[in-house]
């Protein structure tokens, strides 16, 4: 009976050891347990079969991590002998289930576990095909790299992973055989509920630990994106200095090379030209820049700080710093510095005073930008920035736009700061950055509106929220924050989303600390935590790279369509110039302003040329036409009215003197002034025949103008033309007959023009004669009578006395005044003494011009100073002396003149004329026309073309 069982129990044991459970290898009978000996070999010394005490440990397992994975070893069992029978096929089968199925469970799962979580985590991924531009070139070729489709292929299906499981009805059916051999209460069983107990709380664990998985999952993630965010700035920050060090070495000349200029300093300077190009073609400037707008205080210049890594723009609290545009240039380079685009200076942006110097000099720019009565300018400010690491790209910062004009402003502030951003956003291939401030409430946001006006679709339209520290402080949802970036709160759309963080609000704040404040602020921000913000939508430094790529990419698509507008531009210019003007150089303002130089100053050099014979004989006539009258009215005819030759001459002495000492040698420098003023306008006005050249007529006046403005006669001069002056009208010693003919002709020349004009006075107070009556049909007003009627009563009254003085007695007066009315006339005293005067004058003066001929042959009696002879000729002597004076004056003045006075006109000339270079608004206001708009435009167009060609084949080269 005893065998029988032994038997049977060998049979179980053969079918168990053979089964298709996978294990096909043997193992020798000497490595069978002493149980299995037992039962296999008969004659193995065995009193008793007795049961050991089960040592399975009950463990939870799960399907990821808690579960062995290493491979159990399962015996063969032959036949053979057993001596005990107390270890039996429970303490087997245990094994056997606790191992080979977990095993082949816990693989399966894992497998269906992986494979349903890769899923999840690709659902949860967003979809990037919209921000592609956003991710550097080099993340998308890793599908190049890496083939993810064969690897999700690679990935067994949910029906091959239920292929691989046992069949459970076949496990079933064992088991109840087995159960069979197995008595209620025996170790096998306990082994079986120990094992269900297990899997039961393995299941409850994992229902609990769900969410705190999918937790740590967030922040293991989040935490690895840190990590590989600090990684590449590492790497970036390293690949900066090593590009630092082989730029220096190149600055050094270690190579002997000269590098070229970068893409960005090229494009630069396109738009640099572009900018004062005005196109008469509607040929618009396109080109891309970045348009940086928002809401006054939004944060504008702190972001465009951020990307240029240094605090170059003037601060103010609340204060509108930003008053015209200022275009920004970023490009790498060795060395951290800015400079305008106008200037040689270079500001080192590391040293703190630069900065200072820096932010200075762009606010007195501005201010000075600014025209009188307005607030904001639409003249552009260009800076250069370079760095090592700096994003290439060409920024421009608009002032902010405001909602109410305050105290202060001009009343049309607000309207200009519109006009100025529409001006910039109009431009199709613009990207605009939008700035908005994160800690105000979003419905106040005035710059929103009008960027979606300019950019309705979205697609160059970059949205950032600043100051987001504040706002995840202060706004009670943070949903709010979510969708402010997403776009779901205002009504313009975006190409991408940015958070930022700009620092605490302290102006004294390094970019280097605030760097750090924001990167700390984002690591634990609950925005990235909860998802809300994505890793590459936070940070300025990503914020520098999207921008930058953005701005690259626009460029390369629109750079080539502007190359070919502008040369299509440059042929219509140049076929209208051919048809125009066929015969005549292309000038523009700038080369036509150097040929009128050249002839102004020719023409200055001329004065030189001019005989000093021309120049006495200019300077005497005129010097004697400003004062014969004071000579005259003042000097001879009251000396003429003395009695006798001593109170004459002693009268005239007299007032010579005070004549010399206080009028006569500013009215000579005056002469002289005004003569050279004529001889230079006459030269600058005159036109050379057929190489005259109209256009330069404005120019020539204006520069004409300005000089003798600033001319200042030598002061000098007066002193030394009084002494002259003084002894000329001395001297009254005439040396021979020839100068006495001169005197007695230059005394009858003044007379007879003064008789002249005496004549014409009298004619227009009594009116015409009767023979101007008589051709013309003229009469005589009713005045006229009357001054008719007085001058025939004044001419018998000099008639009975012609030695009458030059002045009426009252009595006189009342006599004629009575004869008059005897006559029906009546008539003023005040008429009478007027009429009186100019009869008199013309009595006086012919004289004495009777006089000068009696003294032709009087100059006999001068030698013997006129001693026994009645002829007195000291007027002629008087005009002598006036005579000589006015011939030393001109000498004087006309040395002063050639010798001086043109000399520094000259140098005044070529002042104003190198104020004018410099001064661009007077040059286009001085040279215009058609032909001179035509030829600057030619000259802009063609240098647009050359510099857009020569840059569009460096980016071909770069690329």
């Amino acid at each position: 009976m005893w065998r029988t069982r032994a038997a049977a129990a060998c049979v179980i044991c053969r079918s168990l050891a053979n089964s298709s459970y996978g294990i096909k290898r043997k193992s020798p009978l000497q490595n069978l347990h002493l149980v299995s000996r037992s039962i296999h070999h008969p004659y193995y010394p065995s009193s008793k079969f007795q049961r050991p005490p089960l040592r399975i440990s009950v463990q939870q397992f799960s399907s990821l991590n808690r579960l062995s994975l290493h491979k159990r070893k399962l015996l063969n069992i032959t036949h053979g002998y057993q001596s005990h029978r107390n270890f039996w096929l429970a303490r087997l089968a245990s094994r056997l289930l606790k191992v080979r199925y977990l095993i082949l469970g816990s693989a399966v799962g894992g497998g269906y576990t992986a494979k349903k979580t890769y899923e999840q985590w690709k659902d949860m991924m967003p979809d990037l095909e919209d921000y592609k531009w956003i991710v550097p070139d080099f993340i998308w070729e890793l599908d190049e790299l890496v083939d993810f489709e064969k690897l999700l292929k690679a990935l067994p299906d949910a029906d091959d992973l239920a292929k691989l499981l046992p069949d459970f009805d076949k496990i079933g059916e064992s088991l109840t055989s087995l159960k069979g051999f197995l008595s209620p209460g025996s170790p096998g069983e306990t082994a079986f509920r120990a094992t269900d107990q297990g899997y039961d709380n393995d299941k409850q664990f994992k229902k609990v630990s769900d969410k705190e998985k999918i937790d740590q999952l967030q922040e293991e993630l989040l935490r690895t994106q840190l990590k590989y965010q600090r990684m590449l700035e590492r790497l970036e920050k390293e690949n900066k200095e090593l590009r630092k060090l082989v730029l220096q070495r190149d600055d050094k000349g270690i190579h002997q090379r000269k590098l070229k200029k970068s893409l960005i300093d090229m494009y630069s300077e396109v738009l640099d030209i572009l900018s004062d190009y005005d196109a008469s073609y509607n040929t618009q400037d396109h080109l891309p820049r970045v348009v940086v707008v928002g809401d006054q205080s939004a944060g504008k210049t702190s972001v465009l700080e951020m990307i240029a890594q240094a605090r170059i723009f003037p601060r103010g609290s609340g204060e509108m710093m930003t008053r015209s545009p200022v275009k920004v240039t970023l490009s790498e380079g060795p060395h951290h510095v800015a400079l305008f685009k106008d200037s040689s200076r270079e500001f080192d942006l590391t040293k703190e005073e630069d900065l200072a110097a820096l932010r200075n000099e762009i606010e007195i720019r501005m201010r000075n930008s600014v025209k009188e009565g307005c607030t904001v300018s639409t003249e552009t400010i260009s800076l250069s920035v370079k760095g090592p690491g700096l994003q290439r790209m060409v920024l421009v910062d608009l002032p902010g736009v405001i909602s109410t004009v305050t105290s202060g402003m001009a009343p049309d502030t607000k309207e200009t700061i519109f006009s100025i951003s529409k001006a910039y956003m109009q431009n199709p291939n613009a990207i605009i950055l939008c700035i908005q401030d994160g800690s105000v409430d979003a419905e106040r946001s005035i710059v929103t509106d009008l960027v979606s006006q300019m950019d309705p679709q979205g697609k160059r339209t970059i949205f950032v929220l600043t100051k987001v520290d504040l706002a995840e402080k202060n706004v009670a949802s943070p949903n709010r924050i979510q969708q402010i970036i997403e776009g779901k709160l205002f009504p313009m759309k975006a190409l991408g989303y940015f958070a930022v963080v700009t620092g605490k609000g302290n102006s004294s704040e390094s970019i280097e600390s605030i760097k750090e404040y924001e990167e700390e602020f984002f690591q634990n921000s609950k925005l990235l935590k909860t998802s809300m913000l994505k890793a590459h939508q936070v940070t300025t430094k990503n914020l520098s790279l999207a921008v930058s790529d953005c701005f690259w990419k626009m460029v390369r698509e629109s750079v080539e369509q502007q190359a070919d507008a502008f040369k299509a531009t440059r042929f219509n210019l140049e076929t209208e110039w051919k048809n125009n003007y066929p015969r005549l150089r292309e000038l523009d303002r700038n080369e036509l302003f150097e040929k009128a130089k050249n002839e102004i100053l020719d023409e200055v050099i001329s004065l030189t040329q001019v005989t000093p014979k021309h120049w006495e004989e200019m300077l005497e006539k005129t010097l004697w036409e400003r004062v014969s009258t004071h000579v005259i009215e003042n000097i001879y005819l009251p000396a003429a009215q003395t009695a006798n030759s001593g109170t004459f001459n002693t009268t005239v002495d007299i007032k010579l003197k005070q004549w010399t000492d206080k009028q006569l040698p500013n009215k000579a420098v005056e002469v002289a002034w005004e003569t050279l003023q004529e001889e230079f306008s006459r030269f600058m006005t005159e036109k050379k025949g057929k190489e005259h050249d109209d256009i330069f007529d404005k120019l020539k006046q204006a520069v004409k103008e300005e000089t003798i403005k600033r001319h200042k006669w030598n002061e000098r001069a007066e002193d030394s033309l009084r002494v002259i002056q003084h002894n000329a009208l001395e001297d009254r010693s005439i040396s021979d007959k020839q100068q006495w003919d001169a005197a007695i002709h230059f005394m009858e020349e003044t007379l007879q023009s003064r008789l002249k004009d005496t004549e014409s006075v009298i004619e227009d107070m009594v009116g015409p004669g009767w023979k101007k009556r008589w051709l013309y049909w003229v009469s005589r007003t009713k005045e006229q009578n009357i001054r008719n009627e007085t001058k025939h009563e004044l001419e018998k009254l000099i008639k009975c006395n012609e030695d009458h003085p030059a002045y009426l007695a009252n009595d006189e007066v009342t006599t004629v005044r009575k004869n008059l009315e005897a006559r029906g006339v009546a008539v003023d005293p005040c008429l009478i003494k007027d009429t009186w005067h100019q009869i008199y004058r013309r009595y006086f003066l012919k004289s004495a011009l009777n006089h000068c001929s009696l003294c032709r042959r009087g100059f006999y009696y001068y030698q013997r100073h006129f001693v026994d002879s009645e002829l007195e000729c000291n007027d002629i002597v008087l005009f002598w002396r006036i005579q000589r004076m006015l011939a030393i004056t001109a000498n004087t003045l006309r040395q002063q003149l050639t010798n001086t006075e043109v000399r520094r006109l000259e140098k005044n000339v070529k002042e104003v004329l190198e104020d004018f270079a410099e001064d661009n608004e007077k040059k286009v206001m001085l040279l215009t026309g058609k032909r001179v708009q035509l030829a600057e435009d030619l000259k802009k167009v063609r240098e647009i073309q050359e510099k857009l060609e020569a840059f569009i084949e460096a980016l071909h080269q770069e690329k």
